[in-house]
């Protein structure tokens, strides 16, 4: 039985470090396991199409964060490859109009101003804020780890994520058009990406299921790995069982 090769997709900022607690349980599995690398794509569908171009053939994708739009856009851009999805901590609608995109764009150039003005590991600090579930915060491994992560990122690389971010195109039409077995899971603390979101997903893609992960905020595969892998395993479980 031939299985799809595994694709990993960080999301704002971050690298493999992101997937470290899960990448050795699911290679074990016998798939083919990729890191994507986002560089200076500025565009959520630049980002998908350096994926499709380094991966051939049928692909299992699973995405956090900002990963996981770029997943949604592999699914636009190529579903007849897409042989499962794992969208972790993540959206699909567009910046929203008004008060709330004003807001969500005022945010992001404020921690670019800081990371422009007092460096990357300034405003990783100001960033894990809210991102991490609290009684994590004073974890030192956990935020040295994402910090040392982040880090490894230049500004240019923040500046043209936000920016890809901050247009990001609606992906609400492609939900229904995914096909195979897709995972939603978040933090059950996750206030950027709450669960109410990856609920709403829920409904409108066939065979997908939920799980919240406890005591986890945004980054769930690093705040919670073990419950995070277990997860994956289950979902790369279904996807080798419909593989041809």
């Amino acid at each position: 039985m031939r299985r799809p090769a595994l694709v990993l997709i960080p999301g704002l900022m971050c690298d493999q470090a992101v997937w470290a607690g899960q990448t050795d349980a699911l290679r074990a599995l016998g798939f083919d396991c990729h890191i994507a690398r986002h560089g200076r794509a500025d565009s959520l569908g630049e980002m998908a199409r350096a994926v499709l171009a380094s991966v051939p053939g049928p692909i299992a994708v699973a995405g956090h964060s900002m990963g996981g739009r770029v997943a949604l856009e592999i699914a636009r851009l190529a579903g007849e490859r897409l042989r499962g999805a794992a969208l972790l901590d993540t959206g699909y609608k567009e910046l929203p109009a008004g008060e709330a995109g004003e807001r969500e764009r005022a945010g992001r150039m404020r921690l670019l101003e800081q990371a422009r003005t007092e460096g990357i590991r300034a405003m990783t600090l100001s960033w894990l804020q809210g991102m991490v579930h609290p009684s994590r915060l004073h974890d030192a491994a956990l935020i040295d780890s994402i910090i040392a992560m982040f880090e490894r990122r230049s500004v240019e690389e923040f500046a043209v994520q936000i920016r890809a971010l901050l247009t990001r195109p609606d992906a609400t039409a492609v939900l229904a058009r995914i096909g195979g077995p897709t995972l939603l899971l978040c933090g059950e603390q996750d206030l950027w990406s709450p669960p109410a979101q990856h609920r709403e997903m829920e409904q409108q893609i066939a065979g997908s299921w939920f799980i919240s992960v406890a005591e986890s905020g945004h980054m769930s595969p690093m705040e919670q790995p073990a419950a995070v892998t277990a997860a994956l395993r289950g979902w790369l479980e279904r996807v080798a069982a419909l593989s041809p």
